[in-house]
């Protein structure tokens, strides 16, 4: 009989966003005439169509593929030169960073990525996960092998969980003892928080001072709205030595459903093997690639391209305004109904304390069956995140207002 890779039972029993799926199923069960009614602001989804540019972009792709003459079949692993060069000229040299095309990887999205390192990095490291926490980063570890058991605080043996709390401003402040592997996410997925130069510069310090990498996750750089917040970790000196930094196209041009994103793999970043000599990482992730993958399809990566055009940008510029403008909706209906609350401005996510002492997933039940709206329960992200809720501001502006209507209308809302 074939054995079991036997780290996946250490997993909790589903994954967050099934068991919302699950609590929802369950409520219809019992209320199948509220289905029409209720609304998800839940997971990150986005609901405005696809950019026009990007539309007409994969149109004229496709029809390349309807002739012989410019049909394409396999593409480049790494992602075609067109992509990576629009993405090193609009993402960073017009920003004045320095990122080649050759260091910039193409894949299907920011999630796979993050998940995708642990191939080329060893076993004994040592890694330092923000609390609460991108769920991703933590099952990954857990499936590689990474971790011992789940706790029954649901925190695993073998982690460093990096607090982020309302004291910290979300972001997890540099710890005492040395790490070997940091997850960043800013701006920030689920708080919605912002990390400023000064902090970002801190932990570069620290990675340069430990010989530790830093994996920084900006899928929401888009929302960043603070003229003096980092966009890319690479504004700080020091970091191509020891950053990886992962982009995704989902909530900046509308991709969930599209897929693609990319990673930055500077040439300077490296790890040690088992007998501490220093390798570049560069070549390794390269070669992941190539064995495990065909990249994204050329029709997609043409869509993507578009992105970085004049049509293409405004169109971005607009669907981020738009998210935005939901965000503000919901961070001022929850304020104005005197309920703590953060994030929001430099991200497409609000994060609320829960009111009248209740738990997270008791705010949820709550929800959904008074109001029926689907928000997260904050500590579906992590220990750190009991006692909060998540909404997402990925929604019509419809939707977004009547979910402010029902939040004014429950009773008790307020501690």
């Amino acid at each position: 009989m074939a054995s079991l890779n036997d780290h996946y039972l250490k997993l909790a029993g589903a994954y967050l966003f099934p068991e919302i799926d699950r609590r929802v199923g369950a409520f219809l069960e019992r209320h199948p005439e509220a289905a029409t009614r209720l609304i998800r602001c839940g997971i990150g989804d986005v609901t405005e169509p696809l950019p026009r540019s990007v539309i007409a972009a994969m149109h004229a792709a496709l029809d390349e593929m309807g002739e012989r003459s410019t049909f394409r079949g396999y593409g480049p692993p790494l992602g075609y030169s067109f992509l990576r060069e629009a993405i090193a000229a609009g993402d960073f040299a017009d920003h004045g960073l320095d990122i080649s095309p050759e260091e910039i990887f193409v894949s299907d999205g920011s999630k796979s990525d993050c998940g995708a390192i642990l191939d080329i990095l060893g076993d004994g490291n040592r890694f330092g996960v923000p609390d609460p926490v991108y769920p991703v980063y933590v099952d990954t570890n857990v499936m590689a092998g990474n971790t011992g058991p789940r706790r029954d605080d649901g925190r695993y043996e073998g982690l460093a969980y990096l607090p982020c709390t309302a004291d910290n401003g979300f972001v997890p402040e540099v710890p005492d003892t040395p790490l070997d592997v940091i997850y960043l996410c800013f701006p920030n997925n689920p708080t919605g928080g912002m990390i400023t130069r000064p902090q970002l510069r801190a932990w570069v310090d620290y990675a340069l001072r430990h010989d530790a990498i830093i994996l920084y996750d900006v899928a929401y750089q888009a929302y960043v709205r603070d003229a003096d917040a980092p966009r890319s970790i690479y504004e700080i000196d020091g970091a191509r030595r020891c950053a990886m930094e992962f982009h995704s196209f989902s909530k900046s041009g509308g991709f969930t459903g599209v897929r693609c994103g990319y990673t930055v793999c500077p040439r300077e970043l490296q790890a040690r093997t088992r007998d501490g000599e220093p390798r570049p990482l560069h070549g390794l992730w390269a070669r992941r690639w190539s064995t495990k993958s065909n990249s994204v399809g050329y029709v997609v990566q043409r869509g993507a391209e578009a992105l970085f055009g004049a049509d293409g940008r405004r169109e971005v510029a607009t669907l981020v305004e738009h998210y935005l403008g939901n965000a503000t909706l919901l961070r001022e209906g929850c304020a104005k109904r005197g309920m703590d609350v953060f994030g929001g401005t430099n991200a497409p996510y609000v994060w609320v304390r829960c009111p009248d002492g209740r738990s997270s997933w008791e705010t949820f039940d709550w929800m959904l069956e008074e109001a029926g709206v689907i928000i997260t329960p904050g500590v579906g992200f992590g220990q750190c995140g009991e006692g909060y809720f998540r909404i997402s501001a990925f929604n019509t502006r419809d939707n977004v207002e009547q979910v402010v209507d029902r939040l004014g209308a429950l009773e008790q809302l307020t501690r």
